[in-house]
């Protein structure tokens, strides 16, 4: 049996570059190098048939530990709840009142980004505190 040795990311979206470089500024992420013979992404883009400008756009890892994230451009909105989400750890290690503050600056911080807050959630018996966050299109994520 092959063993997974990397995961992808992908992200279905109406404008991936945007949806991309507000995720690389979330995740300190970075957009690669275009291919070669290209100067830049745009050059690339601007190679590619009309119907398929602006189609996809990518981020990495500078450090390569995280998974490469694919931004797709569908025809169709984001009209439910996703069955997947990303959780930004930004609050591991941490409990009460230092864990709230972490997650809460956080948030202020991609809300000036363009993200937008759904809903903080506090700590219970089970569960520690977290807020539940939408992107620039609207896909939820969590800050954890």
């Amino acid at each position: 049996m092959a063993t997974v040795r990397q995961v992808q990311v992908t992200f279905d979206c109406a404008e991936p570059e945007r949806v991309a470089r507000f995720w690389c500024e979330v995740l300190g992420y970075v957009v690669p190098p275009p291919p070669p013979g290209f100067a830049d992404w745009d050059a690339f883009d601007r190679s590619l048939p009309p119907e398929h400008q602006g189609s996809a756009f990518a981020c990495v890892d500078p450090v390569g530990a995280g998974p490469r994230l694919f931004f797709q451009r569908v025809p169709e909105g984001k009209t439910v709840k996703n069955r997947v989400h990303l959780d930004v750890r930004v609050g591991t290690g941490m409990t009460g009142a230092e864990r709230l503050a972490a997650l809460d600056a956080e948030s202020a911080r991609l809300v000036g980004l363009g993200a937008t807050q759904l809903r903080r959630m506090t700590a219970n018996q089970v569960d520690e505190s977290c807020i539940v966050m939408q992107d620039v299109e609207g896909n939820e994520f969590c800050l954890d």
